[in-house]
């Protein structure tokens, strides 16, 4: 089975030959959206009429124990999670009814690009637990759905994850945050300021009014990302001279077609505000205290995309179980790693 790894996105991107998406009901694939209205977000701007984005695969079992939610990570889409999800996958969902959510921003659920009541950069900034809030209105208001076995994330879905378990503490069973952060590192900060900066000081992106799309401005993010998305060492192995032209353009186009600049710029700007700590006055042990979950957290520990250290002290804190992804992959260890990591997080799902 052929796999291609984009290269756009802040994070791992497995899109299969349509094989594979073979292995799960088309019914299941389909897109559905809930309405939650106005939705208030934290800086105490409204989101008008907002539409949330979800998919379900698997069955409900009667006593509705068996849900795993699994929102999106940067840029990414349910399309996309639909790939990790099946018998011998990420998730089995022969056993758990897996609700996919497309977090807000992603161009599915509401966003600068799609908005019609505040398009482009009128749509207002939201951060990490706006995202979880919308999620958790999905499943109590729309689903019906009062408490879950399971939150799970990769990357900016990991960041969501550990919101999920500081903000909704008893609505789980277990959480397991992969490749995330509850909380932004000098590091992380300088990437995605880095990627930020990039996109406003360029004159085609035009303050979010451009006519077609800004090629200057996402090309060097496209390179910004691209360098961090792995390590330098699995650049050279997989990268040579002669061949990197065609890499650079093929990467550059990738992002270019991939996402929306103004998405991804609401969407940076929500994750360089993340911190689970900020409503403890920025105590870590106060966040980690309210956690109630068992808890599995997965870091990459060459990971230039994401720090592992916050993950890794916050586990500490919490008294979690900890599988370490190490290998030149780097943030997209998730998927070169795969054949160790899924029977572990289906070994911990099944406690």
């Amino acid at each position: 089975m052929t796999i291609k790894i984009l290269r756009a996105g802040g994070r791992l991107l497995t899109i299969a030959v349509l094989s594979m998406l073979a292995a799960v009901p088309l019914a299941a694939q389909q897109l559905k959206f809930a309405s939650l209205g106005n939705f208030k977000v934290e800086n105490g701007q409204t989101i008008r009429d907002l539409k949330i984005g979800y998919r379900t695969i698997g069955t409900l079992n009667p006593q509705k124990s068996n849900v795993v939610v699994f929102p999106t990570w940067f840029t990414g889409t349910t399309a996309q999670l639909v790939n990790l999800v099946g018998p011998g996958k990420l998730v089995d969902s022969s056993k758990y009814y897996v609700i996919l959510v497309d977090a807000l921003g992603d161009g599915v659920t509401s966003s600068p690009s799609n908005s019609k009541a505040q398009p482009r950069m009128q749509f207002p900034k939201f951060n990490i637990r706006d995202m979880v809030k919308s999620q958790h209105e999905l499943l109590t208001r729309v689903l019906g759905i009062r408490h879950v076995h399971a939150v799970m994330g990769i990357s900016m879905g990991g960041m969501q994850t550990f919101q999920w378990m500081v903000s909704y503490p008893n609505f789980m069973d277990e959480a397991i945050p992969i490749v995330g952060s509850p909380q932004m590192t000098s590091y992380d900060l300088l990437l995605w300021t880095a990627e930020l900066h990039a996109i406003e000081n360029s004159d085609d992106w035009d303050h979010g009014n451009y006519a077609s799309p800004p090629t200057g401005a996402m090309d060097t993010v496209a390179d910004i990302h691209t360098l961090n998305l792995t390590t330098p060492a699995y650049r050279v192995d997989h990268t040579t001279h002669a061949d990197f032209g065609k890499f650079l353009a093929e990467t550059q186009a990738d992002m270019l077609k991939s996402f929306d600049a103004n998405n991804w710029v609401r969407q940076l700007q929500a994750m360089i505000a993340d911190d689970v700590s900020k409503p403890f006055g920025g105590s870590m042990e106060k966040a980690a205290a309210v956690v109630r979950a068992r808890v599995l957290v997965v870091p990459s520990l060459q990971d230039h995309m994401v720090n592992p250290t916050p993950a890794l002290n916050f586990a500490k804190l919490i008294h979690a179980r900890v599988f370490k992804l190490a290998s030149d992959c780097g943030h997209l260890a998730v998927d070169c790693q795969s054949k160790e990591l899924d029977p572990a997080v289906n070994a911990f799902l099944a406690q």
